[in-house]
């Protein structure tokens, strides 16, 4: 079980680093938001366009990049959403129940799918180097390549959490 938990606190140690340096681009895309609202009525205040496609587009570029690889990150933490009718009433042995059963029915097919069923769009994307159809626009290639790599990040973490649970259930302090 020793190895088992070892892979589990590393994959704990990757998503949350993961995580963390994402949220920074929370900052970036408030910043880079603001900057596109400004540029756009002082533009029209002196003539000029001072913002481009390539802003706006990368706006919703790091909102797609902190939700797909923030993804993971909030599973480790726990903060996912969940409906808590049974759950937060439920004792600490049968929430483990339940998060190892979900997880394994649940989560770890739908990550499985969603692999599968990306990926023809991910090849597709970069047979073709697709760019926005945008004047200006960004690549989107790189951005739909994150689509599975999230979902694998996504894997990963349920996994861990698998190993954590079972690790629980039979006695043993996961975080040891």
């Amino acid at each position: 079980m020793k190895p088992l938990l070892a892979f589990a606190r590393g994959v704990d140690r990757m998503n949350g680093g993961i995580g963390k340096a994402t949220s920074l681009l929370a900052l970036v895309m408030v910043l880079l938001g603001s900057w596109n609202a400004l540029a756009r009525y002082l533009g029209r205040f002196i003539g000029t366009d001072l913002s481009s496609n390539a802003f706006i587009e990368g706006q919703w570029y790091m909102f797609s990049l902190l939700f797909l690889l923030g993804a993971a990150w909030t599973l480790q933490k726990d903060e996912h959403v969940r409906v808590d009718v049974l759950y937060g009433r439920s004792s600490p042995r049968t929430r483990a129940w339940i998060d190892l059963l979900g997880t394994v029915l649940l989560l770890l097919p739908f990550c499985v799918w969603a692999i599968w069923m990306s990926w023809p769009a991910v090849r597709n994307s970069w047979a073709v180097l697709e760019v926005s159809p945008d004047p200006g626009g960004l690549p989107r290639y790189p951005l739909k390549t994150l689509i599975p790599v999230a979902f694998a990040f996504v894997a990963l973490q349920g996994l861990a959490w698998v190993v954590q649970k079972i690790a629980f259930l039979r006695g043993i302090d996961p975080d040891a």
